[in-house]
Formats: C-alpha cells, sequence, structure tokens
C-alpha cells in the first residue's frame, strides 16, 4: 500500500507542476500579446465605431 500511495503523492505533485508551468506559458503570452498592440505608437491603437465611421447617404 505504501507504493501506490507515494505514486498518487508524486502524480498529484507533477499534475500541480504542470498546471502551473501552462499558466506561466499562457501569462506569458498574454503580456506578449500586450505588448504587440501598442508597438510603434506610444499612445497605443485606437479603436473605431464600425457604424460611425462614415455619414449617411443623403
Amino acid at each position: 500500500m505504501y507504493e501506490y500511495e507515494l505514486y498518487r503523492a508524486t502524480s498529484a505533485e507533477l499534475i500541480r507542476q504542470a498546471d502551473a508551468e501552462r499558466e506561466i506559458g499562457r501569462a506569458r503570452l498574454a503580456r506578449r500579446a500586450v505588448r504587440r498592440t501598442g508597438r510603434g505608437d506610444p499612445e497605443g491603437k485606437v479603436m473605431e465605431d464600425k457604424r460611425s465611421r462614415f455619414a449617411p447617404a443623403a
């Protein structure tokens, strides 16, 4: 029974480590995406509303 308990504890620890590494990877990707949106423009990108882009036709 001791080997099985040791196996379960080790398995649970490895699963926790894998989850932590995945979370770190997601955080890195999110930070990288935020940096890319403002690249080349110090004030960032301006989002326009598509409906107010053009004046209505007369």
